[in-house]
């Protein structure tokens, strides 16, 4: 039986996004939502900014200054600059000035990981201040977050939509029965847009702009009303300063491309699965998460898309760490489901 920890400071619960990053202490909920971003100085190999501050920089720096995601599509592709990032937002969590080990820390991981990148996780999150590592299958700390029955025999469809990936998961008896991660997401639906800009307006804008696009006129159905926005960037031709007004019906349509491969990966998955987890799927609906189910109408595109009730949850960005708060402070409860994530429970306090 797992032993809860007296000192509360010393467990903690990380979903760790290409994009996001958040941490939820046990007793204490959410204390760091960071961008997943760090800046370097490319001559001195200085760690300048990490989080807010390097995100303030975005599009903004010298040469000699690099802005590192080290998630790509949900996978860590810089060691280093992970463990960098999590020893920094740990100790941000911790409150302290000083680094303290925490006892337990348990971190989101996508369904689809290789032992190997398992491994990388563990010992990134081990480096960056933690003993003992539980990783969670972030379909499962999504579903747990939403409060949805995990561990009885109905099937549940969630889909989260973060920065680099999309998880799409049918959960039923505590575990992913049909899972599939694509790489169409946040980032992409940024890149989506950043493309239509030059094609069509011949302006090259960046990442932050393209990002403002979306959160202000983007859109996955028609709206009812018109939006416009002035956008500025430099002008693909003469490379001058340029400003052009952009509507969001162009905005939807460069976002289609993507969003109809996102209904189309959850049409093969259903279509894959046995017809009694469909028929549950019908009867319960689809649960939508993450922060790229908050562009505009993204639940009703699913659901006219694949004729089932989607629904977009309550704060959607911070499901899956929820979720993982939900477990930490009730260990023994979910042990059961969490030993059945590939490998034994590191926890045997």
């Amino acid at each position: 039986m797992i032993k809860l920890l007296e000192n509360f400071y010393r467990v903690v619960g990380i979903d760790l996004g290409t994009a996001n990053t958040l941490i939820y202490v046990k007793g204490h909920g959410i204390v760091v939502d960071q961008p997943t971003l760090v800046a370097v100085n490319n001559r001195t190999e200085q760690i300048l900014a990490i989080g807010e501050e390097a995100k303030k920089m975005l599009d903004r720096v010298p040469a000699h200054v690099t802005l590192i995601k080290p998630l790509m599509n949900g996978v860590i592709s810089d060691f280093e600059m992970t463990e960098e990032i999590l020893r920094h937002f740990l100790k941000k969590a911790s409150g302290k000035n000083v680094m303290s080990r925490y006892h337990l820390a348990a971190i989101t991981i996508p369904t689809n990981l290789t032992e190997v990148e398992r491994k990388s996780v563990e010992d990134a999150v081990v480096s960056a201040g933690a003993s003992k590592v539980l990783l969670v299958e972030e379909p499962i700390a999504s579903a747990i977050g939403m409060r949805l029955p995990v561990e009885e025999a109905t099937a549940s469809l969630i889909i989260n939509i973060g920065g680099g990936s999309t998880e799409i998961s049918i959960i039923s008896v505590g575990g992913a029965v049909k899972s599939r991660s694509i790489k169409i997401a946040g980032q992409q639906f940024n890149d989506d847009i950043a493309k239509f800009m030059k094609n069509e307006y011949k302006i090259l804008v960046g990442e932050p702009t393209a990002e403002a696009i979306k959160t202000s006129i983007g859109s996955a159905i028609p709206l009812e009303e018109r939006k416009e926005i002035a956008v500025r960037g430099r002008d693909f031709g003469s490379g001058l300063p340029k400003e052009v007004s952009v509507r969001n019906n162009h905005i939807r349509g460069a976002l289609q491309k993507s969003l109809k491969g996102i209904s189309e990966a959850i049409k093969e998955l259903l279509e894959e699965s046995p017809p009694e987890l469909v028929g549950d799927v019908y009867q319960r609906g689809i649960f939508l998460a993450g922060g790229g189910a908050l562009l505009r109408g993204m639940d009703q595109f699913l659901t006219k898309e694949l004729s089932v009730k989607t629904t977009l949850v309550d704060d959607p960005l911070t499901c899956a760490v929820r979720g993982l708060g939900i477990i930490i402070e009730d260990l023994p409860k979910y042990e059961t489901i969490l030993s059945n994530q590939n490998r034994p429970l590191p926890i045997n306090l």
